[in-house]
């Protein structure tokens, strides 16, 4: 732990030797969160509801999904940029050093300009919390803190799948870009709106339902199961395979050459 802290410290230290750009891009990236932001508000200003979820309740779903991404966008920006690792032969390196290796990587880069988006994502969420009449509780508590944290979970899983696919071809920047992009943009909305296909899809080969569709139905009191509190820790469980997978696509890999 010791080390990836001292490593994030690094990499803060490099992006502000040039302030002005680390400030622009900054500020650019706030304005990239405000359009997927200014979309739900657009869209709500036509209909009042989707499917039964009102704006704040849509907010909540789009603020978790968005904090997850952007958080391990900021700190896992290693795994996400895996293949760059292969690419320059730096992973040739990573396999010769007394250290763990997802640690290595998870230490090879950092983007705190990601930071904005994060920002972003806990202020629609505090707006979201105040504007819903939610019948707090303990365990209700614990589902937020569950969804949010599952949220960060399969996030990272994600990135370790699309690390595993770097072994087999480094040029998947569209396969992965479906999962991670592609999956968060309709993860930001309660899946339930979607066809009975694509929730199939999003519960049982990639878990986004267990993130912030069912533990909300159970948060904002459409369900009163118990069970829904508690699925985001499925997540958990989902990181498992992540895990055999790249160390499958580990034992695959042969070097990039000299």
């Amino acid at each position: 732990m010791k080390l990836y802290i001292k490593s994030l410290k690094l990499h803060l230290k490099s992006m502000l030797e040039y302030k002005a750009s680390f400030i622009i891009s900054f500020l650019s990236q706030i304005l990239v969160f405000f359009s997927y932001y200014f979309i739900i508000l657009a869209l709500f200003d036509k209909f009042d509801n989707i499917k039964g979820f009102t704006l704040y309740e849509v907010l909540l779903c789009f603020s978790i999904i968005q904090f997850g991404y952007a958080f391990c966008e900021t700190f896992a920006r290693g795994v996400d940029q895996f293949d760059n690792l292969i690419i320059r032969g730096d992973f040739d390196r990573l396999l010769l050093r007394p250290k763990p290796l997802i640690l290595q990587v998870l230490c090879s880069d950092a983007d705190y300009i990601k930071l904005s988006r994060l920002i972003q994502a806990i202020i629609v969420m505090v707006i979201a919390l105040l504007k819903l009449n939610i019948s707090w509780n303990l365990l209700k508590v614990f589902t937020l803190i569950f969804m949010i944290l599952s949220s960060i979970v399969i996030f990272f899983g994600i990135f370790l799948l699309a690390a595993s696919y770097c072994f087999i071809t480094v040029q998947g920047l569209e396969v992965r870009n479906v999962f991670t992009d592609g999956g968060k943009h309709m993860a930001q909305y309660p899946i339930g709106i979607f066809k009975k296909g694509i929730v199939y899809f999003f519960t049982f080969v990639i878990p986004y339902a267990f993130v912030n569709y069912y533990p909300l139905l159970y948060f904002i009191g459409k369900e009163n199961n118990l069970i829904y509190a508690f699925s985001p820790l499925l997540t958990f469980i989902y990181l498992i395979p992540c895990f055999l997978i790249f160390k499958l696509g580990l034992k695959r890999y042969s070097s990039v050459g000299s």
